[in-house]
């Protein structure tokens, strides 16, 4: 097993930051001032292109748009329940099937803020590249991310990156500094090809530290009365928990090689993949009665609680693909090693207690088969089996503009549904069964009018018809408040996902809608809100005689009203509950973004119809989203 490192990085961090006194200027020009690096000359690689045969990569992304957008500052910009301040926990909010078999420990509330070792970018550059981004908001969130590479002639690129996030506490604190999250990450990677390009080897180390602080949510006060429209104080709101905190630490290594046995028709390639998870969740009683009050049950001390988690897995993937004009093919089969390690400390070590300590050994096979025809019909099929109980199949279609995709999976429970055994809850459903998902989805994607008219325009639309049978979700134990329990549906539930997007262009207006509407998201097992929408209406264009591209407009985001997940975090989960609704709400951001040549900033003000209604909305039970705050950010990238 890979060792995990502690702290051997730390002086890789100031090899960007001794670079950027330096680099006075953001393109290297000539004589005569041509431009001889730039965006242009610096490719992103990433894994999936290397795994299909096209090594070549992509020029860099320097687009404007959705720079201001939160959901764009982490490494998953889906649509989130969150528990409103930046970095806390958080859920996808929409359905989404899942394809991923076997062990899974199923701690997710905090997967946004790390990489995914499987997709990060390794570049082909022509000369240094420097790149940072920095976010600050005026109620103390806080983003900042750099990375420096630089490639030795073409065959090998190396790189360091660094990222830091943070926020202030919004709730229950006089202080407006008042620390809530930190979050500090540094991922190493590397890429090498030979001259003959017939050998391909991506690889990275990534170590993340996140620490977030856990409130429990406002406790409201006799004077508020049953109205939740008297708890928008904010910072001189109560709340349940002063000693809480979760802790996320992960540690991965991943590498990819590959090498073309026959052209790009017959390449083999291997995959390694080592991961480490650890959660910690610990709450101090003797700070005062409040926290002890805000549990439904306290189990084993009733002076504290520590309470861990260890997953460790190992992956070795191997297999063959290959790609012609008309085909591309890839098998494998993989074999994962894990183990997940549960305990509880009881104030003394001597007094430690192991709760729950076992190992996974897990066989899977699959592969994918496309074949395109032009740039008019493409068929691929694809899946994965889990020996011998879970499996995922997916068969899709397109013809033009039109798509059609039908999926098969079956999954078991998450480790932690499974079995788990705290100081705040305990189960063991061992005995669940997998969870089935059949789905079929039909889509349109298509431009209207001609290339060259004034106004542009782009449809997509699909429509998903959904069946989970035996699904397995988290819910309150009956007649206990903050306490949950594994559950299982027993038969089938129907899901009707629609979405609908349409982007228009005419002169330096843009507009860009999308609307996305779940009919049988209530009920057992699930909370999903019927309507979810994003607005950006915004226009663009040149200034000063082309030297400031800049974007002003407005974004917002709406849903319907809603019962949305309560969260427990003593085992960082999202449950059902039946006891508290959210209204529909609107949040408005106005921004405005420029470019200018290889610099990005963006000003922002978010939130900006608080009090229109009302003064605040609630994303989960008794978390408050944030107010109306001022916000900066910036991106510059560096060519030499």
């Amino acid at each position: 097993m890979i060792p995990s490192p502690r702290r051997w990085w730390l002086p890789l961090l100031g090899l960007p930051l001794g670079l950027l006194p330096t680099l006075s200027r953001a393109q290297v020009v000539d004589d005569s001032t041509k431009v001889l690096y730039g965006p242009k000359t610096t490719l992103v690689v990433r894994e999936v292109d290397v795994l299909r045969n096209q090594p070549d990569g992509h020029p860099l992304d320097t687009t404007l748009t959705g720079m201001h957008n939160s959901r764009n500052w982490y490494y998953d910009s889906t649509f989130q329940q969150s528990l409103g301040n930046v970095a806390l926990a958080s859920r996808r909010l929409l359905w989404e099937t899942n394809t991923r078999l076997g062990a899974r420990v199923g701690r997710n509330a905090f997967d946004r803020y790390f990489r995914d070792p499987a997709t990060i970018p390794y570049y082909d550059t022509r000369s240094p590249y420097t790149f940072f981004r920095f976010v600050q908001g005026g109620v103390g969130e806080q983003v900042f991310e750099a990375a420096y590479t630089r490639s030795i002639k073409k065959a090998v690129n190396v790189g360091v990156a660094y990222e830091r996030f943070g926020a202030n506490k919004q709730l229950g604190t006089t202080n407006n500094r008042d620390p809530q999250v930190t979050h500090a990450g540094v991922l190493v990677f590397a890429r090498y090809q030979t001259k003959n390009e017939r050998y391909h080897v991506l690889l990275n180390y990534y170590e993340a530290r996140h620490r977030a602080i856990e409130q429990g949510g406002i406790k409201p006060r006799a004077a508020d009365g049953d109205t939740l429209t008297n708890l928008f104080d904010y910072r001189s709101e109560d709340v349940w928990l002063r000693q809480a905190q979760n802790k996320d630490h992960r540690d991965q290594f991943h590498l990819t090689h590959t090498y073309n046995l026959v052209g790009k028709g017959l390449t083999a390639y291997h995959l390694l993949d080592w991961r480490r998870q650890y959660n910690r969740y610990t709450d101090d009683f003797a700070a005062g009665a409040t926290d002890r009050d805000y549990y439904a049950f306290i189990l084993r001390d009733s002076t504290q609680t520590d309470d861990r988690s260890t997953y460790r897995q190992l992956e070795n993937t191997l297999g063959l693909l290959g790609r012609t004009d008309f085909l591309e093919y890839r098998v494998y089969g993989r074999y994962r090693s894990a183990n997940w390690r549960t305990q509880s400390r009881f104030g003394n070590p001597e007094r430690e207690q192991e709760v729950f300590d076992e190992a996974y050994k897990q066989l899977f096979v699959g592969g994918t088969a496309a074949f395109r025809w032009r740039k008019l019909f493409d068929v691929e099929a694809a899946g994965e089996y889990k020996f011998f109980n879970e499996v995922w199949l997916r068969g899709r279609l397109r013809f033009g503009p039109l798509t059609g995709e039908v999926l098969h999976s079956t999954y078991a429970p998450t480790l932690t549904q499974q079995q788990f055994s705290g100081n705040h809850h305990a189960w063991d459903s061992r005995g669940l069964g997998n969870t089935t998902v059949d789905q079929l989805t039909v889509g349109l994607a298509q431009r209207l009018g001609a290339a060259d008219a004034r106004v542009q325009q782009r449809v997509q639309a699909s429509a998903s018809f959904v069946t989970i049978y035996n699904l397995v979700y988290y819910s309150q134990r009956e007649n206990y408040r903050r306490d949950l329990l594994p559950r299982q549906i027993d038969g089938s539930k129907p899901l009707f996902v629609g979405f609908v997007r349409h982007q228009l262009s005419y002169g330096i207006l843009r507009l860009d809608n999308q609307v996305t509407y779940t009919q049988g998201g209530e009920g057992e097992g699930l909370r999903i809100p019927k309507l979810v929408g994003n607005s950006r209406i915004y226009a663009e264009g040149y200034l000063f005689k082309k030297a400031l591209f800049s974007q002003i407009g407005v974004e917002t985001y709406l849903q319907s009203s809603w019962t949305p997940y309560d969260y427990a975090p003593s085992v960082q989960q999202f449950y059902v509950q039946d006891h508290f609704t959210s209204r529909g709400v609107a949040v408005a951001d106005v921004f405005l973004t420029a470019d200018i040549k290889t610099v990005s900033v963006f000003l922002k003000m978010a939130y900006v119809n608080q009090g229109l209604p009302e003064a605040g909305y609630f994303p989960t039970p008794f978390y408050t989203g944030n107010p109306r705050s001022f916000q900066i950010g910036l991106k510059w990238n560096f060519f030499d």
